[in-house]
């Protein structure tokens, strides 16, 4: 559908990023520029915000401010999970959907986000295509997960990677000052695969990694976290610290939190389980098996928003992911979504290309168990050839008065 001519909006869904803002700058300032594209809205709280009528117009902004958002963490328009039901359940949503967007002659979506995010694009797609509403449809991939079918990283992952792998240098030098001895047991982001978890291996190459790392790619067997950390224990002075995901599983399935303390966790609109506090279940049980002094460390939040120590290169990758989605839409493009292709040369070098969207959706992208040392002692080379170049660079916001400054958008309502 090429050469369409009409209102383009964007929205933002899922977890917050330290750079998922970056990719709303490249969205916001590529569509500024071009032609066949009249206005620019950006959806308050996502696909909410379009089923509530409620977004802003971008045009109104000051371009200074849309580029200081390349540093400014978090969704600055809002996120949401929301999951559309299946169009053969109930149209009530898609059927709002496309009433707004003829209203505002939107012909342009531009969605940023993970997996779930990734469905949604997909089914508004079909739903247009099959009402014979012509509209342009491209998926800006996010998530620092890095689950992404199809794409060699996600923007976001490369941020939150240098932020675990520093933070867990500075635990190390923390835990292991006196002499006596403390079990630390970090927990990490990562619900069905371990991206995030594998990044504190990183640390490793410096001197200052943990001493072992669980993966959700791998059963979990409690006896032999037990066996393992004291044995980690008996030869090093009373010393040990564990890196693991937040959704690690027993061999039967479920999440080991629940495992163990027995409880049914909470769900979210998605219908994932909830997690969190892994760690400091295992640290009970490691004081009461083990003994000793035990500490639980809970990253949570923090290692999403790391704007701080992000990498240039996500930074800067992430807003060229969303030029490339608005200048692929322009094309004729639709129900695509912008992946990155490693390219095999001795220095790093990506190429944004597009993938057939409902191949991203709702599809996971798992550590190869070919990376994964055995015993639960980290990384291999591999992994470090694959994350390292996705680290590199410093790309902060501007101080102001010692502090960041980040992106203040007007936020002018569209009426």
């Amino acid at each position: 559908m090429k050469n369409l001519v009409g209102a383009c909006i964007f929205g933002q869904s899922g977890g917050p990023t330290s750079v998922i803002n970056s990719s709303a700058a490249g969205v916001f300032i590529e569509a500024l520029e071009q032609k066949n594209i009249t206005k620019v809205y950006g959806a308050a709280n996502g696909i909410k915000g379009i089923l509530d009528e409620k977004f802003y117009d971008i045009g109104q902004e000051d371009k200074n401010e849309l580029l200081l958002l390349k540093n400014t963490p978090s969704s600055a328009l809002g996120s949401v999970r929301y999951k559309l039901k299946d169009v053969k359940d109930d149209e009530t949503d898609y059927k709002r959907i496309l009433e707004v967007f003829k209203k505002y002659n939107i012909r342009y979506f531009f969605y940023n986000g993970g997996n779930d995010s990734m469905d949604t694009c997909n089914k508004i797609s079909k739903y247009l295509l099959n009402c014979g509403y012509e509209c342009n449809i491209i998926g800006v991939p996010k998530t620092i997960d890095n689950d992404l079918y199809g794409t060699d990283h996600c923007p976001g992952y490369g941020s939150a990677a240098k932020y675990v792998a520093t933070t867990m240098m500075e635990i190390f030098l923390d835990a292991t000052v006196y002499n006596n001895g403390q079990v630390s047991i970090v927990e990490i982001m990562g619900r069905n695969a371990g991206w995030l978890t594998a990044a504190a291996s990183l640390a490793s190459l410096k001197g200052y990694g943990p001493d072992l790392i669980y993966l959700p790619e791998q059963a979990f067997d409690v006896d032999k976290f037990l066996k393992q950390v004291k044995e980690v224990v008996d030869k090093n002075n009373g010393k040990c610290i564990v890196a693991l995901s937040e959704g690690i599983k027993t061999k039967d399935g479920l999440y080991v939190a629940e495992a163990i303390a027995k409880n049914a966790a909470s769900k979210d609109s998605f219908g994932h389980t909830q997690l969190g506090g892994v760690a400091a279940t295992l640290a009970n049980l490691v004081k009461e098996k083990i003994g000793g002094k035990v500490r639980a460390i809970e990253f949570s939040l923090m290692q999403r928003c790391g704007a701080h120590l992000a990498s240039k290169v996500d930074v800067e990758e992430a807003f060229n992911a969303g030029r490339t989605a608005v200048r692929e839409a322009c094309n004729g493009n639709t129900d695509k979504m912008v992946v990155f292709t490693r390219e095999n040369s001795k220095e790093y070098k990506i190429k944004y290309e597009l993938m057939n969207i409902e191949l991203a959706a709702n599809t996971e992208k798992k550590v190869p168990d070919s990376w994964i040392l055995p015993d639960n002692k980290g990384l291999s080379h591999e992994y470090y050839e694959y994350a390292l170049p996705l680290i590199q660079g410093d790309c902060k916001a501007p101080l102001e008065d010692g502090l960041p400054r980040f992106a203040h958008l007007k936020k002018v309502l569209v009426k």
